[in-house]
């Protein structure tokens, strides 16, 4: 770190200036809009430290449709920019929660979870997003609570030693799962908080109380149509278990999905949970995602859905968290 670096963080770090509406715009705007008569005040932290200390559930969306529904019903909110990040505090369903964007993919997910861990006070973490979906039992508009997530861009890229024919490193020893192609899935190397020595751990799984709660939500309104009056083929349904799997890929590629639901038992497949799964269990902090299928990761008819039914999904994984902290007990 360069001395004009640490003089800018010293400086930073004694100031913590109020600003007003005009100050505030660029930020909501990055994040998605909140309400004007929501918001009591703006704050801009650049220096290390918590923002405040009130036990918060966190939650989560990688990009702003995701979090629309839920900052529309957002009371109480005051909004932290820290190092570009917003993050707005308030109540949900009666709930003290932050709410922030991950952004897309697996490094932004991880590195802004654990920016979310440092600077709130994080009692338990949800994401509610949309996802491509894998389980061919599944259709666009379903909410899927996987049990588990996994990574399945963990792999070996497998040497070729014959046309189509593809062989692991010696060393590398079994692996628990099938390859697809040259693409070797496996575990990842973690380090638990405790020091208790690096584990080679493929599957993050949820919390148990949390997943509970979910199994126990009933009469959850999801959307079967958009506003253009564009309505799905069915009825949209929450299915609560089995596993999802997360990657930096975009899938729409119908073979994969296939090998996905084969070789993991996938029911969703996103960018962004296995991440904030595997943050979250290093931490300490009990974690749950809510994900309602925007597309069917290649397996649908023509072009992929996900722009025709991005809202429908979005919202109505946002129905499912609120209708999850009407139940969560205080």
């Amino acid at each position: 770190m360069s001395h004009s670096v640490s003089r800018a963080a010293l400086l930073a770090a004694a100031v913590l200036c109020w600003v007003g509406p005009w100050a505030s715009r660029p930020a909501q705007a990055a994040s998605g809009p909140v309400a004007a008569d929501a918001v009591t005040a703006s704050v801009v932290v650049q220096a290390a430290g918590r923002v405040d200390d009130v036990p918060r559930l966190a939650i989560l969306s990688a990009f702003a449709p995701e979090l629309e529904l839920l900052r529309a019903r957002l009371s109480a909110a005051r909004v932290h920019t820290v190092q570009g990040v917003t993050f707005t505090t308030g109540l949900l369903e009666g709930k003290p929660v932050v709410l922030a964007l991950s952004g897309i993919s697996m490094v932004n997910a991880a590195m802004n979870t654990q920016l979310l861990f440092d600077r709130f006070h994080v009692t338990h973490l949800v994401f509610s997003g949309i996802a491509g979906g894998v389980n061919p039992e599944l259709s666009i508009g379903d909410v899927s609570v996987p049990e588990r997530w996994g990574q399945y861009l963990e792999v070996v890229m497998m040497r070729e030693t014959a046309p189509g024919q593809y062989r692991a490193p010696d060393s590398k020893g079994a692996f628990e799962f099938a390859p697809h192609g040259m693409m070797q899935p496996r575990a990842v190397r973690v380090q638990p908080a405790d020091g208790a020595g690096i584990q080679e751990k493929f599957w993050f799984e949820a919390d148990p109380r949390m997943l509970a709660v979910a199994r126990g939500i009933q009469s959850v309104p999801l959307r079967g149509c958009d506003h253009q009056d564009r309505c799905l083929d069915k009825r949209p349904r929450l299915v609560v278990g089995g596993s999802g799997v997360s990657g930096q890929a975009f899938v729409d590629n119908a073979d994969f999905r296939r090998y996905a639901f084969r070789t993991f038992q996938a029911n969703v497949l996103d960018m962004e949970s296995a991440a904030c799964a595997q943050v979250a269990w290093r931490a300490g902090v009990p974690f749950i995602a809510f994900r309602s299928l925007s597309d069917l990761a290649g397996g649908g008819p023509g072009e992929n859905e996900m722009n025709a039914f991005l809202h429908i999904a979005a919202d109505n994984a946002a129905q499912v968290l609120l209708a999850f902290l009407r139940a969560w007990p205080d």
